[in-house]
């Protein structure tokens, strides 16, 4: 075991994966000679060339264009979104082009291609780049959507989106790249559908992703004190939802919370709901609540922007709240 930053360990996947197949390339904004905005490509030029660390100008919606093609094309693209937020630039490319033309083209051509990189609220980085995009793209069909929440999941699941046939949104949170922790000297893969059960309990279920997962986890400390037995899962994959075992923990359970940092409205809580309550109603003894931001620009100012989105005591609030109703 090597303890290993975050971002090392998306620097690790990368570079495994590049010299395990030469099709397999990087580009974006500052990707080669800079090494990435926050250093997850640093120095692979040096190994790989400068075509293979392609350096682009500003212009999102372009060098995506040219990652589609490179893709339908026999090559396996890694785009670096300096800015996930920047990429409502290339929206098109990602959702008419990069989502559908596998289908469109009566299955002719694959779209192996990856497109990762920071997003989520920081600090004081104001409202436009404090995105959480994956609400915006949870609609379009044929894409897959990955948020990673630390070190080990984020190289285990990058490999894989790097191998999978199908285009890959893959969210880091920009405020976990300096996450530390211990990963296995071998090669490893995750699969891309699939949930991972933080904690098992009886009381609730608390469904999260991201960096909610260590809010969440904060707040289980706080609640282990008082005798609270939460369940804890972290969605990883936010499309497709893993409902084997999000179905397995409300049948324990009968109780869900979700917690995310996307927005109330349309957030991928809304979604979650929508599919309990589809597929598991009878199942629950309490409607499911939902923790969200607020639905209004992040603000710059520091102590508005938390107010912003949901922290451990509102967490342990709503379990202790929710609990207290059982029957």
């Amino acid at each position: 075991m090597a303890e290993t930053l975050f971002f090392n360990a998306l620097r690790e996947a990368i570079d495994e994966e590049m010299e395990r197949d030469p099709t397999v390339m990087v580009m974006g904004e500052d990707v080669g000679h800079y090494g990435g905005s926050y250093k997850v490509t640093k120095d692979l030029y040096k190994k790989y060339g400068d075509l293979r660390l392609l350096d682009t100008p500003i212009a999102e919606n372009s060098f995506t264009g040219m990652a589609v093609g490179a893709a339908m094309t026999g090559l396996r693209p890694i785009i670096e979104g300096m800015n996930m937020g920047f990429l409502l630039l290339a929206f098109n490319q990602i959702a008419n082009n990069a989502g559908m033309l596998r289908y469109t083209s009566g299955g002719n051509y694959k779209i192996p291609m990856v497109i990762r990189g920071p997003g989520g609220v920081g600090r004081q980085l104001g409202a436009e780049h404090s995105q959480r995009l994956e609400t915006y793209f949870q609609a379009v069909p044929g894409l897959k959507i990955i948020a990673c929440s630390t070190p080990y999941n984020a190289k285990g699941l990058l490999k894989s989106a790097i191998r999978d046939n199908n285009p890959v949104l893959f969210f880091e949170h920009v405020l976990l790249y300096n996450l530390k922790e211990d990963l296995p000297e071998g090669e490893y893969l995750l699969p891309l559908d699939k949930a991972e059960v933080v904690r098992s309990g009886e009381d609730v279920t608390i469904i999260t992703y991201s960096r909610m997962r260590h809010h969440v986890m904060q707040a289980v400390k706080t609640l282990e004190k008082d005798g609270y037995d939460p369940e804890v899962i972290d969605l990883l994959s936010l499309k497709p939802l893993d409902f084997d075992t999000i179905g397995a923990s409300i049948r324990k359970t009968h109780r869900v919370i979700i917690v995310e940092e996307a927005m109330r409205t349309g957030g991928i809580a809304a979604e979650v709901i929508a599919s309990i309550n589809d597929r598991l109603f009878d199942e629950l003894d309490a409607p499911v609540l939902r923790l969200s931001s607020q639905d209004i620009p992040t603000p710059y100012n520091g102590g508005l922007e938390n107010l912003t989105i949901v922290q451990p005591q509102q967490i342990v609030e709503a379990v202790q709240k929710m609990v207290a109703l059982k029957v």
